[in-house]
C-alpha cells in the first residue's frame, strides 16, 4: 500500500530509503529492501533496471483497489462544484451527458467518457490530458493508440458497457480486454436520469491515477445526476 500510494504521489520509483524516512522510521532501510523483495517475488512490485526503487505491477494496483473502495470521499468543495455546474446547465439530454463528461473530466484531470444504454455514441473531454497516461511523455505510438480507441469507440464501448457486479468498476492495466487502451486504468460507474436514462459515466487515466479521488468523483456524480431536475 505505501509504495503504491508514493507511486501514485512521486510517479517515479519508490527506495528503501523513502519509505523509511516517511513512513517507517522504526524499521531500517535492511529490513524494508528485503520487505520489497518478496513483494516483488510475489508479483506485487517491479523495478526499472535503472533504478533501486520499486513501483507497482498489475496485480500492486489491484490490491491497493480493492482495499480503498471502502474509503472513497470527495471533498466538500469539489461537491459543491459538481452541483453548481449542473444548476447551470440545459436540461437537453445530450447537453447533460456532454457537460457530464466535462465535469468528470475538471474534476479528476484525466479523460471523462459518458454512454447512453442502446446507442454507439461516446460523450467525451479532456483528450488533451491523455499525455498524462505515459510515463514517457514522449511515447507518441501510445498516446496516438489511445486515441485511436477514442476515435473508434466500438471497443470502448463493449468495455464501458459490460455487465458490472458493482456500482463502480475500476479495470487496471491489462486487465482492460483493448490493446489501445490495456496500459491505462478505467474506472466505470452507472448512472441513471430522473428521465429513465441509463448507462455509464467512466473515467480513462494512468494506471498511477488517484484512484481514492476518482472513484469518489464517479459516485458522488453519479448520484447527483440521477436527481437533476
Amino acid at each position: 500500500q505505501i509504495v503504491t500510494s508514493s507511486y501514485i504521489e512521486k510517479s517515479a520509483p519508490v527506495s528503501s530509503s523513502y519509505i523509511v524516512e516517511r513512513h517507517m522510521p522504526e524499521l531500517s532501510s535492511a529490513t524494508v529492501r528485503n520487505i520489497l523483495a518478496e513483494l516483488e517475488e510475489d508479483g506485487y512490485l517491479t523495478h526499472p533496471h535503472t533504478s533501486a526503487g520499486r513501483m507497482p505491477t498489475g496485480k500492486g494496483y489491484r490490491y491497493y483497489v480493492d482495499r480503498l473502495m471502502n474509503e472513497i470521499n470527495l471533498l466538500d468543495g469539489e461537491k459543491r462544484r459538481i452541483k453548481s455546474a449542473y444548476r447551470q446547465e440545459s436540461r437537453e439530454l445530450a447537453s447533460l451527458l456532454e457537460k457530464t463528461s466535462q465535469i468528470i473530466s475538471e474534476i479528476t484531470h484525466y479523460t471523462g467518457i459518458v454512454s447512453v444504454d442502446g446507442e454507439t455514441r461516446l460523450y467525451c473531454q479532456g483528450r488533451s490530458l491523455i499525455v498524462r497516461y505515459s510515463d514517457d511523455h514522449q511515447d507518441l505510438e501510445k498516446i496516438a493508440s489511445i486515441l485511436k480507441a477514442l476515435d473508434e469507440k466500438r471497443q470502448l464501448l463493449g468495455i464501458i458497457n459490460r455487465e458490472m457486479r458493482e456500482r463502480i468498476n475500476v479495470l487496471i492495466g491489462e486487465e482492460i480486454t483493448c490493446d489501445d487502451i490495456n496500459g491505462c486504468s478505467l474506472v466505470v460507474s452507472t448512472y441513471k436520469t430522473r428521465e429513465g436514462t441509463t448507462g455509464r459515466i467512466a473515467v480513462l487515466g494512468p494506471t498511477r491515477m488517484q484512484y481514492d479521488h476518482v472513484v469518489g468523483a464517479l459516485d458522488y456524480l453519479s448520484r447527483v445526476l440521477e436527481d437533476v431536475k
